[in-house]
């Protein structure tokens, strides 16, 4: 009686088992088929708000192709030299479930560039992902897309982001919608895990 009991309560916690692997194989399955284009400048990006949200998708399987307006090598501000795979100008949308503009300095180069808030905009409006860090969601301000929005930034940028009807919230990572803002290089980890659990659901 007792071994039927145990070979009945085996089977049922293979059945979990399998069922939690399942769940967890079509996360992954889901996450693979994710792509994500992450724009720097072409100097003084910052290195860690890059790499950092890089590592954290890629190591759940999603595609992360990198763009510039040039294709010469990008150099970080502390000193990462990066090989961009795209111009800004060949970026299709429609092949991207997320754009994602890092900081720094450099991206400055951003903030009136209509190119970069055309592609922002098409992809807010097309239910995908626009998401910045450090002082670039002033590039998603410009572009017109933070307002009446939840949003956060480095603060030399804060009046930016007021002047264009956002709600500055001074957190580290604020989501509201599809847009993901983050404040710096202290939040670019929990930057990328705010933008793989978008990439999720």
């Amino acid at each position: 009686m007792k071994r039927a009991a145990n070979y009945k309560l085996s089977k049922i916690l293979l059945v979990v088992i399998l069922g939690f692997s399942l769940i967890g194989g079509e996360a992954m399955a889901q996450l693979d088929s994710k792509r994500v284009v992450m724009v720097i400048a072409e100097t003084n990006f910052r290195d860690e708000e890059l790499f950092e949200p890089k590592s954290v998708l890629e190591k759940e399987g999603v595609r992360v192709d990198i763009a510039s307006t040039s294709i010469s090598p990008a150099k970080g501000k502390l000193g990462a030299i990066v090989n961009p795979d795209l111009l800004l100008s060949d970026i299709n949308i429609d092949n991207y479930d997320a754009i994602v503009f890092i900081g720094g300095s450099g991206s400055m180069q951003y903030f009136n560039d209509q190119r970069a808030h055309s592609l922002a905009r098409e992809a807010v409006t097309s239910g995908k992902m626009a998401a910045a860090i450090c002082i670039a969601p002033a590039i998603l301000a410009n572009a017109g897309l933070l307002n009446g929005k939840n949003a956060t930034v480095f603060s030399s940028e804060a009046d930016t982001l007021r002047k264009n009807g956002a709600f500055y919230t001074k957190a580290g990572v604020e989501i509201d919608g599809n847009i993901i803002t983050a404040n710096g290089p202290q939040s670019a980890t929990k930057f990328g895990e705010a933008i793989l659990e978008a990439l999720s659901k």
